[in-house]
């Protein structure tokens, strides 16, 4: 499991208007991401851009998750789930994503994620 630090038990909410986008190359290396996730995450956007995505990976997500999400992909289908992030301090946010693999003249050339607040009944269920 990727260890990113430590964690508190603080959660950091964002609205349900926002949408924290990002989109990474085929090995989950961020290559472009919002001011949403940005500011939501706690890193600067240099520190995002060029790192892997599992960057914001929070300990208590199992990694079974992040298999059947890269199984999907890999195939050239979406995925969509309830995913807990980490946050550079240590905190955590929940969010509904929605990650599709972007191509170019029919070739995956990467994947997007855009991610929402989730309901909390949906957080509930994950935790």
């Amino acid at each position: 499991m990727k260890h990113n630090g430590p964690v508190t038990q603080n959660e950091q909410l964002f609205s349900a208007e926002e949408k924290l986008i990002s989109s990474t190359d085929l090995e989950g290396v961020i290559q472009h991401c919002n001011d949403a996730f940005q500011r939501i995450s706690g890193y600067t956007r240099e520190e995002l851009i060029g790192s892997n995505h599992n960057l914001v990976r929070h300990p208590d997500m199992p990694e079974e998750a992040f298999e059947v999400m890269w199984n999907h992909l890999k195939a050239g289908q979406p995925w969509m789930g309830i995913v807990k992030n980490r946050c550079k301090n240590g905190d955590h946010y929940w969010v509904s994503a929605y990650v599709t693999p972007v191509t170019e003249d029919g070739v995956v050339i990467g994947y997007e994620s855009v991610r929402s607040c989730p309901s909390r009944s949906d957080v509930q269920r994950a935790e």
